[in-house]
């Protein structure tokens, strides 16, 4: 694995940044009708003391991609912010593979939206996210 390997088929440049994932870049996205999926190649920046993904960066990115799905499903005029999110890790994900962050389910209401995700590894779940979230007016100069 080289870090200018492709994504997989369907997947393109993230075009959110943040200062908060900017070191993990290069981040791509790949949206369906129901859902915003986030992946990445796991590389040296990602990983814990121990070599593992780490599962700071895990939380973040299922907490992004939720976030992003929510967004999608009130229909793109909002944002959201998190309000609980709890993520239960399932396996260990290590440099070189795939990671991917697919939010599986998403209930959108006037005031709250919930959503679950899984990180996968390889295809393989890794961790899975519940994500609890506010939907607010987005700020006219975002």
């Amino acid at each position: 694995m080289t870090v200018d390997q492709p994504p997989p088929d369907g997947f393109i440049l993230h075009g959110r940044t943040s200062p908060l994932t900017d070191p993990w870049a290069p981040i791509y996205a790949r949206t369906t009708g129901q859902a915003v999926i986030l992946g990445l190649w796991a590389r040296q920046p990602h990983v814990n003391g121990r070599g593992f993904v780490h599962g700071g960066l895990i939380m973040a990115l299922c907490d992004n991609a939720m976030g992003l799905s929510c967004v999608q499903a009130a229909g793109g005029e909002a944002s959201m912010l998190t309000v609980n999110l709890s993520v239960d890790f399932l396996e260990a994900a290590q440099i070189g593979q795939w990671l991917s962050f697919e939010t599986e389910f998403v209930r959108t209401g006037g005031t709250l939206a919930f959503a679950q995700a899984f990180a996968r590894a390889d295809g393989v779940s890794c961790a899975r996210a519940n994500g609890v979230f506010r939907r607010v007016q987005r700020d006219a100069a975002a």
